[in-house]
């Protein structure tokens, strides 16, 4: 009898060594995992998108009022900074065109006969733009960018200067060059301003300025109160 009793007894654990390893096993379905579809984790996603997002347009409207950036530029330099000014401060552009465009020849400056020279000598010149800069009246602040001809800004924003009015508005000079600076420039262009608001002291960039220089300018006109 005995052997017969540590047969079942081997038989017994045998069975019950199986079922736990079965047991062990088997794949739970009754788990939901939360998917990306969640409305719940939806939330937590763009909550996060919130937070780590930087200046809101809101937040850029605060910091400039309503800004634009205007800009003339023949070979391309001011154009890329001015586009950098626009991203970086979160504002439209618009660029000053001539009706009549310049040449490689016009802006030969080793040329005095050339279209650049005779204008730069001659401070009636006022060449005509082409089209016109729309809700100019809703604009608080204007970066105004252009690049040095001769020691000055070109003619083209006399022109542009004169036909605008500058009530309320805050208007920040910039210009490009090779080795020049800004000059007097800036201050001759305000004492054309219709009615010239506030301009603040102008800053020459280099065709190598980064967006990262251009935030650091904007951060220390903002704390010296200029803007």
């Amino acid at each position: 009898m005995r052997p017969f009793r540590k047969f079942m007894s081997l038989m017994l654990a045998g069975v019950l060594i199986a079922g736990l390893s079965s047991c062990s096993n088997q794949v739970r379905t009754d788990i939901s995992v939360p998917s990306l579809t969640d409305n719940a984790t939806k939330k937590e996603i763009s909550k996060t998108e919130n937070e780590t997002t930087g200046t809101t347009p809101s937040e850029t409207d605060n910091r400039f009022g309503k800004a634009v950036v205007v800009y003339f530029s023949c070979t391309g330099t001011t154009r890329d900074v001015a586009s950098k000014i626009a991203s970086v401060a979160g504002c439209p552009s618009y660029e000053i065109v001539a009706a009549k465009p310049y040449t490689a020849d016009d802006l030969n400056y080793n040329n005095k006969k050339s279209r650049a020279a005779k204008e730069q000598n001659d401070a009636s010149a006022r060449p005509e733009i082409s089209g016109s800069i729309t809700d100019w009246s809703s604009y608080d602040t204007v970066f105004l960018g252009y690049p040095i001809w001769f020691a000055k800004s070109p003619r083209i924003l006399c022109t542009f200067v004169e036909s605008q009015d500058f009530t309320g508005k805050t208007v920040i000079p910039f210009c490009t060059s090779g080795s020049s600076g800004i000059g007097n420039s800036a201050e001759e262009l305000k004492a054309l301003a219709k009615n010239n608001g506030k301009w603040v002291n102008g800053t020459r960039f280099s065709s190598s300025v980064k967006e990262k220089d251009i935030t650091e300018w904007l951060s220390a006109m903002k704390e010296a109160g200029d803007i």
